[in-house]
């Protein structure tokens, strides 16, 4: 109705310098005018690969791109907070110590990452660094591996704890003690770091104004779709991303964060389902997309914005690329049939009911 491209009418409405969240919160960085300037030529470049296919075509299947944006914040609503601990060892290793929940997204790299980022400046390698994780007879209380907090949060508390002992181990001469020295010189060589983010707040149930994430991330979606027009199958033929979740500490684990967030995706789209619990509640009736499901070409390309509150600038990232796949790939499914759906999961016989409602 508008006569305006979906992906020029986001643009116009990205936040800018002055812009608050809906919950009046300022965010925390902008970044997403460089991200939409760094996403345009992949879309025009799809827009293009579409209309070609859509030429080619017998008119059995029908070619499509979808555009949508993802904000996610990292952390409970409010003052989260989380604790991590550090130990000199005899030996002059180090061993953290953390209850940073591992359920397949790196945690152990994460806490490897944050610990080194600090101890280095002592002189010490990542294999000087040890960790003992989720022993709750030893470690901190560092609060649940959800809401995508556990990079800002859990770092954060590793980075101070290991800060404390750093500064400890420093000399005046700007050398550094060794287990020994510290002990000979009474220093103390076991600390405990914590990090709050104790100026946010909850939202209010009033107003739902409120600032309820010390960190944000971000995401835009560029899925391309193939539709057969006599089944109603629906197949993501190409994903492009463009993320900002912060400094990247880890490529390779974030390379797998959204790579598995754009699969996760893809199947919250098409086939995952809750609805029926004869049919949906196996691995196999539930929907889970399988390898075939999940398209061979998947960009990613990063806008490195460092957050102020993140530890080294980073954000999370395990949700990002969950926050609005789904959409994308409805608003493909448009683009190449014409068909709106505004619910997922768009199972074939879903998708062939709607573009028969065209007829």
């Amino acid at each position: 109705k508008m006569d305006l491209d979906p992906f020029e009418l986001r643009y116009r409405n990205i936040y800018r310098e002055g812009a608050t969240t809906p919950t009046g919160q300022t965010p925390d960085v902008y970044c997403l005018e460089e991200m939409y300037d760094r996403a345009r030529p992949y879309y025009e470049e799809a827009k293009a690969r579409v209309a070609d296919l859509n030429a080619k075509s017998d008119g059995r299947y029908k070619y499509g791109v979808g555009i949508s944006q993802g904000i996610y914040g990292c952390g409970l609503d409010g003052a989260d907070s989380a604790a991590a601990n550090v130990q000199l060892n005899p030996d002059n290793t180090v061993t953290i110590l953390d209850s940073w929940e591992d359920h397949g997204q790196g945690a152990d790299i994460g806490s490897l990452s944050m610990a080194h980022g600090t101890l280095r400046e002592a002189g010490f390698t990542p294999e000087q660094i040890k960790l003992i994780k989720n022993d709750t007879g030893l470690t901190p209380n560092s609060g649940p591996a959800g809401g995508s907090r556990s990079n800002v949060m859990v770092g954060n508390a590793i980075v101070a704890a290991s800060r404390m002992l750093v500064n400890a181990m420093r000399r005046e001469d700007g050398t550094y003690r060794d287990y020994d020295a510290m002990i000979e010189e009474n220093i103390p060589v076991f600390y405990e770091g914590s990090w709050v983010a104790s100026a946010f707040t909850n939202c209010s149930l009033e107003t739902a104004q409120g600032e309820p994430f010390s960190v944000y991330m971000y995401e835009l979606f560029i899925p391309e779709v193939e539709v057969n027009i006599e089944t109603g199958k629906v197949r993501v033929i190409r994903f492009t991303t463009v993320p900002d979740v912060g400094t990247i500490i880890n490529r390779s684990v974030v390379d797998g964060q959204i790579y598995g967030g754009l699969a996760q995706g893809i199947g919250l789209a098409l086939s995952e389902n809750m609805e029926d619990y004869d049919k949906h509640t196996t691995l196999r009736g539930c929907g889970i997309p399988y390898a075939e499901d999940v398209p061979d070409e998947m960009i990613i390309d990063y806008i490195e914005t460092p957050r102020p509150l993140g530890p080294y600038g980073a954000a999370g990232c395990g949700e990002a690329p969950l926050t609005a796949p789904h959409p994308a790939i409805l608003g493909a499914i448009f683009d190449a049939t014409g068909a709106r759906i505004t619910a997922v999961p768009a199972t074939p016989d879903v998708v062939k009911a709607a573009i028969d409602e065209l007829a």
